[in-house]
């Protein structure tokens, strides 16, 4: 294979000279590059030559693999011999990036900076031998410039979205955006700077981060005031990434604004209040968002959760319900009246249990009642009313209130009391399925806690038919994970007290594209499902023990929440370090 030549500086790639070096590393033929030449003769478009080349849809001769415009960036950084990067927006400083030039000469040649330190800057080309523009940005920045290859559409996207939004932030926070610190610690000079939330500067902001959020498929926004800054963070598979820091000014007129968009009292800084926006993503589709302020040191914060039907409303076999598991999940469910639990931490999926459950029952001859703090998510098919504690209208005045609306099936958003409770059991012996969710590391667990709630446990005996707890592990991206050999010792850990069978292989991560190099995308359940019935219930006593109750329901074969993700390491779809830093450990 013979190495094409290079262009000579200081000049952009031509389609001829892509083909050329493309053929002559045989990674195309020549008929194949014959015929990209003359579909594109006499085009005056301005895509760059891998664009055109990405279009023609071609297989790589070398690999067999599609030549996308990804590949294709790979390829060229490559043959320049230069670092390639893919641009991540969670990880470019984007003030930092647009003060390094400006939009119009980055844009003449084509560039953008993605990363600003000390001793040098980092700047993404797509035309590799095309370098007059290092000299003045070194001049100018009185640094090192390294410049690296980067895909074009990609500078073209983030160059306009990286500047536009710089821009923004810098007129909506003016001049004085330092000194309007709302905080515990000055309390002078609180009316300078003021950013307004209807200023189409600050408009422009909040649609950005709501956009970029439903792109990054985030589930939770958080905006964090701090001392002279709002951090802006974004929760992506259950991990939180940093995404913009906004000056303090800005940072409190976006919340004003999201708090409009919410009608919340944008006044009432020294309370916490909830409220909820409903919006539409880029393609069309409808998200909801649940928003929640609370006052701290610093000023206010906000949080979003992002609510998307397609999540929210999933088939079992996508929340990773095995086939035992949907089998006694459903032989749970199928009872006629009775309690039901869904236990585990805040952002462990009960939410989408029970929303995907309540939508598998519903039918006409139905009738679903919910009472929710707040109501996640508008669904059609159910009646929901939502806990309003201004008017004195909480779970278990929900719960009496809906008792008279003949229901079939009542899901409690939350047990958190007594009354509550109490409220449950009632409508559990009156011949109503009762669905809700109780915070219990475990299953077994969620029957000391009603014990401990003050329930009777011959209440407790006559009403309870199944608890679930469950787990959400990062699952491996399809795209890039590779086999490997699991560590015996590492096994052992995660199945301890039992034995299981050592798999002879499994996956591991590796990154790419798709996942933003972590290795993970998107999340599965892990769940430990047991029903309450036969020598179980009859352990359900004042004075029971937990380790004894889970004991008795090993035996009767429900798989703890670490078995549960040991079975998903075995299948390839997760890891060991990701099971065990979501389950607590297996007691027997």
């Amino acid at each position: 294979m013979t190495l094409a030549p290079k262009p000579g500086p200081d000049r952009p790639l031509t389609l001829n000279e892509v083909c050329e070096a493309l053929i002559d590393q045989e990674r195309i033929s020549g008929e194949e590059g014959r015929e990209l030449r003359n579909a594109n003769l006499g085009s005056n478009t301005e895509s760059h030559p891998l664009e055109m080349v990405a279009q023609a849809q071609l297989k790589d001769q070398l690999t067999g693999r599609l030549l996308d415009l990804e590949a294709l960036t790979q390829w060229l950084a490559e043959w320049a011999g230069m670092e390639y990067v893919q641009i991540d927006p969670l990880k470019v400083d984007v003030p930092a990036v647009a003060g390094v030039m400006s939009y119009a000469y980055a844009n003449r040649h084509g560039i953008l900076a993605v990363s600003v330190g000390k001793q040098e800057i980092r700047v993404a080309t797509a035309q590799p031998f095309q370098k007059d523009w290092i000299a003045n940005l070194e001049h100018v920045n009185r640094t090192d410039i390294t410049p690296v290859i980067a895909n074009p559409a990609s500078i073209r996207r983030f160059l306009v979205e990286f500047y536009q939004l710089a821009n923004s932030v810098s007129k909506a926070g003016g001049e004085d955006a330092s000194q309007h610190v709302q905080n515990f610690e000055q309390l002078l000079d609180l009316g300078e700077g003021k950013a307004d939330a209807n200023d189409q500067h600050v408009v422009s902001i909040v649609d950005w981060l709501l956009h970029y959020a439903f792109e990054q498929r985030a589930s939770d926004i958080h905006i964090e005031p701090r001392r002279e800054i709002s951090q802006v963070r974004f929760r992506i598979d259950g991990v939180l990434h940093t995404v913009y820091e906004f000056p303090a000014n800005v940072g409190i007129a976006v919340l004003s604004r999201l708090k409009i968009l919410g009608r919340l009292n944008v006044a009432e800084k020294r309370r916490p209040q909830d409220g909820r926006i409903k919006t539409r993503k880029p393609d069309e589709s409808e998200v909801e968002l649940r928003i929640a302020t609370m006052p701290t040191a610093f000023g206010e914060k906000m949080v979003l959760r992002i609510f998307d039907p397609e999540v929210l409303l999933k088939p079992f076999e996508q929340m990773g319900f095995s086939r035992e598991d949907r089998q006694r999940w459903e032989r749970i469910t199928d009872n006629p009246y009775g309690i039901i639990l869904v236990t585990g931490p805040t952002g462990s999926g009960k939410t989408t249990t029970l929303y995907s459950t309540l939508r598998q029952m519903a039918s006409d001859d139905v009738n679903i009642c919910t009472i929710e703090d707040p109501i996640e998510m508008v669904e059609p098919s159910f009646n929901q009313m939502q806990v309003q504690h201004g008017i004195d209208l909480t779970f278990a005045h929900g719960v009496r209130a809906l008792m008279r609306q003949d229901p079939d099936i009542i899901m409690i958003g939350e047990i958190r009391d007594k009354e509550t409770a109490e409220m449950a059991v009632q409508a559990a012996l009156t011949g109503h399925l009762v669905l809700s969710t109780l915070h219990t590391n475990d299953a077994p667990s969620a029957i000391t806690r009603l014990l401990e709630l003050g329930l009777p446990s011959y209440l407790i005996r006559a009403t309870l038919i199944g608890v679930m707890a469950q787990r959400l592990a990062r699952t491996l991206c399809e795209d890039c994970k590779e086999s490997t050999r699991l560590d015996e010792e590492a096994w052992r850990d995660l199945t301890r007290p039992w034995k299981a069978p050592l798999p002879e292989k499994t996956c591991r991560p590796v990154g790419c594209l798709n996942c933003r190099n972590t290795g993970y995308l998107g999340r599965t359940g892990a769940y430990e499902i047991m029903p309450v019935e036969g020598a179980l219930k009859d352990q359900i006593t004042e004075d029971c023990n937990v380790a004894e109750i889970r004991r008795e329901a090993y035996r009767q074969g429900m798989m703890s929440l670490r078995l549960s993700g040991a079975q998903k390491v075995a299948a390839g779809v997760t890891t060991v370090e990701e099971v065990m830093r979501i389950t607590p450990e297996s007691q027997r």
